[in-house]
């Protein structure tokens, strides 16, 4: 098992910046990748950014050029640096870790997912 602890998140206005971080403890040998997902009411989960042990890093398209994605394999710590938020930012977001997974799009389908932290809300006002 793997445990998953975010902080960070809270509530700003659009065009500013908020700072998530996550640390994971456990059998965090099992994993291949960290990474954050998202969520709002009605929506499924999907993937803002993962940083897999070994190939690129990934972001979806709506958040490119804003956000930056960093990994800390020595501390077991991912952070998700957003910048230029937009009211549609506003979620909850998950830390997620697990085997990960190879094949087109597949962190996008969240295969592979096998671990979510509590999640930290993030509001973006108009």
């Amino acid at each position: 098992q793997v445990q998953l602890v975010e902080s960070g998140g809270g509530s700003v206005q659009a065009g500013g910046s908020l700072r998530l971080s996550c640390t994971a403890s456990g059998n965090v040998f099992a994993t291949n990748f960290m990474g954050w997902y998202r969520q709002t009411p009605g929506k499924q989960r999907e993937m803002v950014a993962v940083v897999p042990n070994v190939g690129s890093t990934k972001y979806a398209d709506s958040v490119k050029g804003r956000f930056t994605i960093s990994r800390d394999f020595a501390k077991n710590t991912v952070s998700l640096q957003m910048n230029s938020l937009l009211p549609e930012d506003t979620a909850v977001y998950y830390c997620a870790s697990g085997r990960g997974c190879t094949g087109y799009n597949c962190y996008e389908r969240s295969i592979g997912v096998e671990y979510y932290g509590p999640g930290t809300r993030v509001t973006v006002s108009s």
